[in-house]
């Protein structure tokens, strides 16, 4: 490939570079140079990670008196997956994170597989009242024993409330409220109130299809409608799904959007997100005909082409006077999750983000940026003067920001069918590329030499992709660094690409890579973020 030989090309000018700014003319490494632990050089800074053990998917989110919180799938006896447990966190802005006792613990009925959470304002389960309004969950029970059998239905869907806003809760005493009608994969409940229809849905995993139910009390649910059996990825079973209606941008009008997570399936290998935009009438969900093209064009719309955000879901219980969709993912793949070298856990999530829905020519799409919390933790602003590209050049370096978290802003002119190139690296030769590749009309991420260390052959198989669907000569980036995830938001997050990796020391400087034709940086704006 055109663009990655090139980045070969320059890697030693990108060296020399690196080596000149960090260190003068002299390249001899201090003998009194600390070595980083496993903690200091992979735990992040801005994103949730459990203290100890395992954790996946994000469970339960919802926001009441104050708090965001989050439960998630959580091992806590081994930093991989075993007996599920929900842990619990909680947070004031949705970036720092106090972690809580877990939530939900695995009982004679089964693990504690996914599902969601939220705050029945007006007691319609009954299970407290108005001036104490119960938090409502449904996860899914998994009865391991019962699969080893080799019997099919050993998923069920279950309840649990909480009288003390999420600290503490009680599993209902009739479980299971669903019953499993003989599905193998049956799971991830995720309620929502649908306000259009004065009713509270529910959407569920069920093989290769969405269930949609309904219920007045969240109690007793009656199954309205499936969704998706020939639409979108398939050749997995879906999990993970969510469904809520949001406002297009710019308009007064209404659409639905349904989340869906398949694993494997996602467009550059293993876990990943799609969504479907239509229309829902309290009973069943369809979309309309310029949706149905797309899907005929692209096979599926993603969240997210990175390799990393899997079963992100919406918080639940947001005020309306804030409005926002919030929005967050697992920064993950099943294809390498628990070989990751991490030792005293593992897992983390994505950083929380607003997701928004436009109209472009008739055509729905998802787009998301961080969320403007993050814009709190901003310790220092560096802001550069417009550069023309001519030849390789360090952006910024550690001498002038610390490598492992910084959010960096800026546009990019005069933009030929060509490759645009950008490398994260250190002076250890760990590199990670990232940019857009105009002439093919893709965009990527390359994490092959993010180490030279190897402990999954499916992590730096392959370099992950996005396409590029629209002709630009100018486009806006963002790029969120926190020590081991790269979060790249292309043309204000139409296009989002999220990946993690290992570096064997941490990473020391952001350059560009020239092009065969010259361009223009403007606009950088690079921001330190504070340790929370």
């Amino acid at each position: 490939m055109k663009n990655i030989s090139k980045i070969e090309a320059f890697k030693a000018i990108v060296a020399i570079l690196i080596l000149v700014a960090m260190n003068g003319c002299s390249s001899t490494k201090s003998t009194t140079e600390k070595v980083a632990t496993n903690e200091e050089l992979y735990r992040p800074n801005l994103h949730f990670t459990p203290k100890s053990g395992w954790m996946n998917d994000p469970n339960g989110m919802f926001f009441y008196k104050g708090l965001y919180h989050l439960y998630f799938q959580y091992y806590p006896n081994d930093n991989v997956w075993g007996p599920m447990h929900w842990g619990h966190a909680t947070s004031k802005d949705m970036i720092t994170w106090k972690e809580e006792k877990p939530g939900l613990y695995p009982d004679e009925k089964g693990y504690i597989f996914s599902g969601s959470a939220v705050v029945d304002v007006n007691n319609t389960s009954g299970f407290g009242n108005k001036e104490n309004p119960p938090i409502v969950a449904m996860f899914t029970y998994h009865d391991a024993a019962k699969a080893k059998t080799g019997a099919i239905d050993f998923q069920s869907q279950a309840i649990a409330y909480s009288l003390d806003k999420g600290m503490t809760w009680t599993k209902y005493k009739n479980n299971p409220v669903i019953k499993n009608p003989n599905i193998k994969d049956f799971r991830d409940p995720k309620m929502t109130w649908d306000a259009i229809h004065n009713q509270w849905i529910m959407v569920l995993a069920a093989d290769v299809e969405t269930q949609i139910y309904r219920s007045s009390n969240l109690i007793d649910w009656e199954l309205a409608s499936g969704f998706g059996k020939n639409l979108g990825v398939h050749g997995a079973p879906w999990e993970c799904p969510d469904f809520f209606p949001m406002k297009v941008e710019g308009s007064t009008e209404t659409k639905w959007v349904l989340l869906q997570s398949i694993n494997p399936g996602g467009p550059n290998g293993g876990s990943a997100t799609q969504y479907f935009v239509g229309d829902f009438d309290g009973k069943t969900f369809s979309i309309g005909d310029s949706f149905l093209q797309d899907l005929n064009q692209f096979g599926a719309l993603w969240v997210d082409h990175g390799k990393d955000n899997y079963a992100g879901v919406t918080w639940a219980n947001v005020p309306n006077s804030d409005g926002r969709k919030l929005f967050m993912g697992w920064m993950s793949n099943w294809q390498y999750a628990d070989k990751v070298p991490t030792e005293n856990w593992r897992g983390s999530t994505t950083i929380p983000r607003e997701l928004k829905l436009i109209n472009t020519d008739g055509h729905y799409r998802i787009v998301s940026l961080p969320v403007k919390e993050l814009d709190k933790y901003i310790s220092k602003t560096i802001k550069k003067e417009p550069l023309t590209i001519d030849k390789t050049t360090v952006i910024v370096d550690k001498s002038k920001v610390d490598m492992a978290r910084f959010d960096i802003r800026f546009t990019m002119n005069n933009l030929k069918d060509d490759n645009y190139d950008f490398i994260l690296s250190n002076k250890e030769n760990n590199a990670v590329y990232f940019g857009i590749n105009k002439k093919e009309k893709f965009f990527y991420i390359n994490r092959k030499n993010a180490s030279q260390k190897t402990f999954s052959n499916e992590f730096a198989k392959t370099i992950s992709k996005a396409p590029i669907t629209s002709n630009f000569n100018s486009i806006e980036v963002r790029v969120v660094i926190d020590k081991t995830s790269i979060e790249v938001f292309y043309d204000n997050g139409k296009t989002v690409m999220t990946e993690i990796f290992f570096p064997d020391k941490p990473m020391e400087s952001f350059s560009v890579v020239k092009a065969d034709s010259d361009f223009e940086l403007k606009n950088i704006t690079i921001n330190q973020l504070k340790i929370k």
